[in-house]
């Protein structure tokens, strides 16, 4: 006898990280190159499994500016405070690994905005939300808005530390922590409900197999995802397919 699978969210990924197919933009950008928005995370941890096409990420850290080459088969991850940027060359398609699910969407990247409006947090989340509400087109014309604004500062941001050194990131780091305090208590109760619980998760597993306890293995399960139906999101790089999924049927 097989049941209809029951459709809903995905569950915790394993560890609270999250999964996305991206597809970078393919739109010119003010510098003639072709690619999504400069960007860092405050606490987050991302990865790169480049999938299909060719495209370089461009990074700024303490160690200075710095360009990867992007290929079929490129694994590559950067830590929190990372400026990164993608430039598409041809086709550039990636899975992106996130840690701490839940908290890049609740405002753990920062765009590189020019420094007057990372400096108020009004202009900043003006210039940083696309309109929910509107058509395609529309979304489609903010998102390179925003995109073409990162730029700008990422530029700046460039020229100050040929003249300034690290001391230019320094001022980075300091607005964009002040941008995101406001939500770091709402930062704390999402991971504690994904990343500490699913570390929790194990430890009570390891504990009772410690005590010869294997009861937890009669909860196995098999999740099943499927992609959410288009229009992809417009995201920072690219366009982001996300899934949907449901337990796999009895059978």
């Amino acid at each position: 006898m097989t049941h209809s699978p029951v459709q809903r969210a995905l569950p915790r990924f394993p560890g609270g990280t999250s999964l996305s197919h991206l597809c970078v933009y393919d739109w010119e950008t003010p510098d003639g190159l072709h690619g999504g928005s400069p960007h860092l995370h405050t606490v987050s941890t991302e990865a790169y499994v480049v999938t299909a096409g060719r495209g370089e990420v461009h990074t700024i850290s303490a160690e200075g500016p710095a360009r990867d080459e992007l290929a079929a088969g490129s694994l590559l991850w950067f830590t929190p405070g990372t400026i990164h940027r993608l430039i598409n060359h041809d086709q550039l398609e990636m899975q992106v690994v996130m840690s701490n699910a839940g908290l890049p969407e609740a405002g753990d990247a920062v765009l590189t905005f020019p420094a007057e409006v990372l400096a108020d947090p009004e202009k900043y989340q003006a210039a940083a939300t696309l309109p929910l509400d509107a058509d395609e087109p529309a979304r489609a014309k903010a998102a390179r808005a925003r995109r073409d604004l990162a730029i700008a500062g990422y530029e700046e941001l460039l020229e100050a530390m040929t003249k300034h050194g690290p001391q230019a990131l320094e001022r980075l780091y300091a607005a964009a922590g002040h941008l995101v305090r406001p939500k770091v208590g709402q930062w704390k109760q999402i991971w504690e409900a994904t990343v500490l619980a699913e570390a929790e998760r194990t430890r009570a597993q390891l504990d009772a197999l410690d005590h010869g306890d294997a009861t937890h293995l009669s909860q196995a399960q098999v999740v099943r995802a499927e992609p959410r139906p288009d229009p992809r999101l417009y995201g920072m790089c690219g366009r982001l397919q996300t899934w949907t999924g449901h337990e796999a049927p009895f059978e």
